[in-house]
């Protein structure tokens, strides 16, 4: 396999979709030497197929304003591949959507979902529509309009999206309503969605949940604990708000928060009201940070930086992809850091990545440590197709045994000669070899 080769002509195909790129070039690194000992993918051009969507739907969405101006957004859905099962991601709504973002996305997605050993293939979707000051019935009518567009290709054998970035429960809710007045029927075509119409328990918490219970096993390597830990973590929205309330409930503490504003920091640690008020405060349609550091009197607000620069023990990206960089990973590793875990999707720059491997730092991938997320919205499928619910205690109890069985994967194969673990590079060649195999049954196709 020729990277630079393969890069090359990606980037000549696609041009500037950086993110794109950089997704692919990571994998590719990864599972090199895995990938030269099967010349059976070679012939059949393997990577090849596997780098390019399946097909991608772009769309234009008019929509009204309260006040009768009609608006236009691009919409987007990129199913990447079902090689292992229907295709499964996110829509993400926020003005930063453009495709590159959205492929690298169902790129990764297509990795994370073969990682949680469910039958997901790997998509994404959103606008560049941004809830963000809109009313209720603005938001209504746009994802009734969005839906008039996507609703053909989607269905639960099919493509089975869910929220992500400015797509919470309520998109979740207008969506799925416009789709049961299109088709006519009531199916799991949506994940995500509220628990009086087939939602599933603690799938709001599920992501930060399940990158606790990967980072705990992580921790355990080393024969440590969470217990007494200090976390930085980024992001306020529903993924930090379960990654802190799990830290919490482990014995570590969390002391910081982001936003686009800054960082708050909280030497007395984020836990009990202070938690609720991160809810509070994202209800509120508010995405600075500010107003905690003005609520509680232990905190400082810090404007325009990142939280990477507090001396931590564990560091959570929880936000956006490639909000940790270069140099913030010379900090963390400066001031010591043990453990870092992306949270969020591809969290970490290459140079960042690159500078924890090479000093040996606990370091685990998104496409890893965030799968809770895709793995709980893979359980609420089940219940679905099987009219059913299953209690709390039930699906936090199988989204611990699949975070088990991803971590004993990395495991498997990043284990390098000097017994330090490459969760990079485990994780990705555990993922690439079950959807290769997949691939390869399945003739070209």
């Amino acid at each position: 396999m020729n990277i630079e080769k393969i890069i090359a002509s990606l980037e000549a195909k696609h041009p500037g979709e950086l993110e794109y790129h950089q997704a692919v070039k990571e994998v590719l690194i990864s599972i090199e030497e895995i990938y030269n000992q099967h010349p059976e993918f070679e012939n059949a051009s393997l990577i090849e197929r596997l780098v390019e969507p399946d097909r991608i739907f772009t769309f234009k969405i008019p929509w009204a304003d309260d006040n009768g101006k009609v608006h236009v957004n691009i919409g987007y859905r990129v199913q990447f591949n079902n090689a292992i099962g229907p295709y499964k991601g996110g829509l993400r709504f926020h003005a930063s959507v453009n495709l590159s973002i959205l492929k690298f996305l169902g790129f990764e997605q297509t990795f994370k979902n073969a990682l949680t050993t469910l039958p997901m293939g790997g998509s994404k979707g959103g606008s560049d529509f941004s809830p963000r000051g809109k009313s209720d019935a603005e938001i209504m009518r746009f994802c009734q309009a969005f839906m008039l567009e996507l609703w053909r290709h989607v269905g639960p054998n099919m493509d089975v999206p869910a929220g992500d970035i400015g797509v919470g429960g309520r998109e979740i809710g207008y969506l799925f309503g416009m789709y049961k007045k299109l088709t006519r029927e009531f199916t799991g075509t949506f994940t995500g969605k509220g628990l009086e119409y087939g939602g599933s328990l603690i799938r709001p918490e599920a992501t930060g949940f399940g990158g606790l219970y990967f980072v705990k096993q992580m921790l355990e390597t080393k024969n440590l604990s969470l217990e007494g830990k200090t976390i930085a973590v980024s992001g306020f929205g529903n993924v930090a708000w379960g990654a802190i309330t799990k830290a919490t409930e482990m014995g570590g503490k969390v002391v910081t928060i982001s936003g686009p504003d800054g960082y708050v920091y909280d030497p007395d640690g984020i836990s009990g009201e202070k938690i609720d008020y991160l809810l509070e405060l994202r209800s509120s349609g508010n995405d600075i940070v500010s107003p905690y550091a003005e609520k509680y009197p232990s905190a400082t607000f810090i404007a325009n930086h990142r939280p990477w620069e507090v001396k931590v023990d564990i560091a959570l990206p929880c936000a956006t992809q490639n909000e940790l960089k270069g140099e913030d990973a010379a900090l963390l590793i400066s001031n010591n850091v043990i453990c870092v875990g992306e949270i969020s999707n591809m969290g970490c720059t290459p140079e960042a990545i690159d500078a924890f491997i090479e000093h040996k730092i606990l370091f685990a991938p998104g496409k890893a440590v965030n799968a809770g997320g895709v793995a709980t919205s893979g359980l609420e499928m089940s219940q679905n197709a099987m009219h059913l619910s299953w209690g709390a205690k039930e699906v936090d109890e199988r989204l611990h045994n699949i975070m088990h069985g991803i971590h004993a994967q990395c495991v498997e194969y990043g284990t390098e000669k000097d017994g330090y673990i490459n969760y990079v590079k485990g994780a990705n060649i555990a993922g690439f070899m079950k959807v290769a195999h997949a691939m390869m049954a399945q003739g070209v196709v």
